[in-house]
């Protein structure tokens, strides 16, 4: 008898654990695989509209004592256990804050240089860990960690926001030491994205300023001891030891002397295989390839790597020989699908370049089919492009892949005549056509296409739902014997144009881009200029799409609007996303890509939001507000439930 009491409280007490589980937000993506779905429903498609306004709290940083060099963006994606929301500020700053309140709990400050012009000055987030081991009262048995900009990795106790001495060197770990290529200058080096906890494993990418010379820092991916921060491994994206397969795949001056091709976004993880999935991005220069010619095999891939040791388990690589900027921003998504009629484990992974890869999760192999396709190549000296890209077949690019002049658009009959002739100077033989001293037309742009706002799941209704811009870039490389900076920037200056510029020291080239905008200030390219698609993971066809966003006066949402930041899906059948630019909170019917209900927003939620419910059994709906640049300052938390 007693025993079979035993086993039932122990039942009872699994099941308490499981419905914790469900009501808490303990990863970036909600649980390790990034598939960002939550199994609460209690708002749903019928009383969505119901939303209002349940708390606002402020970080501070937008206050004068706050300046930095440059301006920030605050992407946060707060985490929420135990009835407490963890989130990371540009600034490296930790808040802890009531999860049915917002009220602060308590704040860290780890004092970072504010004025080094970071690359990018933004932060998306924290993680967390429970030392099971360790009886609940004891210092540090859940912690915090946090990768901010000045390269610290940072371990906090959860209930007070102290630092764990016995992590590091008290309780920091110096991202910098250690590297093959030590970064250049304090700004080439930083942290944009949480780390990633497998098991007792705190593994970190970095954020890489890999536009400027050819050998930036080197872009290793590292697993460091939770508990103590020794550096458990590392693993070089760019491979060191010639009886790597891909050794081959890097010739040139530079080649395996060169950096980058890190994993600055999100890395996700299998903890029950001891996997962790890296997205990499280019090899330094992002639009010169000349000095590392080859596939750069590694660079721009999907990687699994063994969480215990960093050994490679495998790689598929979504663009040979970048010369795009094409890097992978999205973070793998780790999800079953069930496409024709074999339900199997898989890793999706959509790229700047419009693609949605489905691979299976424990080989790397195509689920849904890949081919080979032919590409242009360069007439660029020396350059030897990839003859051939990756396409997905079955699901068809989820934005524009070619513009033809009949297909310009603008508001008026000169915003049209003038994009029509900018065109026509321009290389434009579709997506992957290389960048040119001529000019290219870059589609999808730099931006994407997708980003690294990525992918939710909804695992019930196997739908996959990704943001996607759908701009072109015009990408220019300028010959760097003759160049004169007051020259060009006065003519860039007469023709309305701002230009960004890049270095690219030791090259024969600089790099200027813009995005192909009209006399307006509007795309040339045909609306909508933001999307949310869903791609049916059954079939691998793309079952809805809806222009995200509006722009216009009054704001059209034919339109939609540039955006970055992410979705996430509930139980409720809503995806609830924030991302484009015209400072709104949107609820959408996850079946039908129907806007349910729209939330103002006092600037543009530049993040990807999350969901919870609290101990008084409400479900809330929280956004970070402060995109910065065109997207509005801000450093808003705001947090949304059903009103009364």
């Amino acid at each position: 008898m007693w025993s079979w009491l035993r086993g039932a409280v122990a039942l009872l007490l699994v099941a308490g654990s499981m419905d914790a589980q469900e009501e808490e937000w303990p990863a970036y993506g909600r649980d390790p695989g990034g598939t960002r779905y939550s199994p609460l429903g209690q708002i749903d498609r019928a009383n969505v509209g119901r939303l209002t306004r349940a708390w606002v709290y402020r970080t501070g940083e937008t206050r004068p004592e706050f300046a930095t060099a440059r301006r920030t963006a605050f992407e946060a994606t707060p985490l929420m256990v135990d009835g407490t929301l963890y989130l990371g500020t540009p600034l490296g700053r930790v808040i802890a804050l009531d999860a049915e309140t917002g009220a602060e709990r308590w704040v860290y400050d780890p004092q970072i240089r504010r004025d080094v012009r970071y690359g990018d000055f933004a932060n998306r987030g924290v993680a967390t860990w429970v030392d099971s081991s360790m009886s609940p009262e004891r210092h540090c048995r859940r912690r915090i960690f946090i990768a901010n900009a000045e390269s610290n990795l940072v371990a906090l106790d959860a209930r007070v926001g102290t630092p764990c001495q016995d992590f590091g060197r008290s309780g920091r770990v110096d991202l910098r030491l250690g590297l093959r290529i030590p970064p250049f200058e304090p700004a080439a080096y930083s942290m944009t994205s949480p780390p990633t906890v497998v098991n007792d494993i705190v593994v970190v990418g970095s954020s890489i300023s890999d536009n400027t010379v050819p050998r930036p820092a080197s872009g290793e991916v590292r697993g460091f001891d939770v508990r103590t921060g020794e550096l458990r491994w590392s693993w070089d994206p760019i491979p060191q030891d010639s009886a790597d397969p891909a050794f081959g795949q890097w010739v040139g001056r530079y080649a395996h002397k060169t950096g980058g091709a890190n994993a600055w976004s999100i890395i996700t993880a299998d903890p029950s295989r001891d996997l962790v999935f890296i997205p990499t991005g280019s090899a330094a220069p992002d639009y010169y390839g000349v000095f590392r010619q080859g596939d750069n095999r590694y660079a721009n891939s999907v990687v699994a790597l063994r969480a215990s040791t960093g050994q490679l388990v495998w790689a598929f690589q979504t663009v040979h020989h970048d010369l795009w900027d094409y890097d992978n921003a999205a973070p793998p998504t780790l999800a079953t699908v069930r496409y024709a009629g074999r339900s199997r484990d898989a890793v999706l992974q959509a790229t700047k370049s419009g693609m949605l890869f489905v691979l299976d999760r424990e080989t790397g192999e195509p689920i849904m089919p890949i081919e080979e396709r032919p590409v242009p190549s360069s007439d660029v000296p020396g350059e030897i492009a990839a003859a051939t890209q990756p396409f997905s077949v079955v699901t068809p690019p989820l934005s524009p892949h070619r513009l033809q002049p009949e297909d310009v658009w603008g508001p008026t009959p000169d915003d049209r005549s003038a994009c029509r002739a900018a065109l026509e100077g321009l290389r434009n033989e579709g997506v992957f056509t290389p960048p040119s001293p001529r000019g290219t037309l870059m589609l999808p742009s730099n931006i994407g296409g997708a980003h690294w706002g990525g992918v939710a799941v909804d695992p019930t209704r196997q739908l996959a739902i990704v943001p996607v811009n759908r701009i072109a870039a015009i990408v220019q490389l300028l010959p760097r014997e003759g160049f004169d900076r007051a020259t060009q920037t006065a003519t860039d200056r007469m023709l309305g144009h701002e230009y960004e510029y890049n270095a690219m020291r030791e090259t024969p080239y600089l790099m200027r881009r813009r995005l192909f905008l009209g006399p307006s200030g509007l795309p040339c390219t045909p609306p909508p200029f933001g999307s949310l698609v869903a791609v049916d993971l059954v079939s691998g066809k793309i079952r809805w799409e809806s222009p995200l966003g509006a722009l216009g006066d009054p704001p059209n949402p034919a339109l939609g609007a540039p955006n970055l930041g992410g979705p996430i899906v509930t139980a409720g059948g809503i995806v609830f996303i924030a991302a484009a630019i015209d400072r709104s909170l949107r609820a959408v019917d996850t079946e039908t890509g129907r806007e349910l209900w729209r939330g103002a927003l006092p600037a543009s939620g530049r993040a990807t939001p999350m969901t919870y419910r609290s101990t008084s059994g409400r479900q809330f709906v929280v956004i970070a507000v402060g995109g910065g640049d065109l997207f509005g300052a801000g450093d808003y938390v705001i947090a949304f439930h059903l009103g009364n």
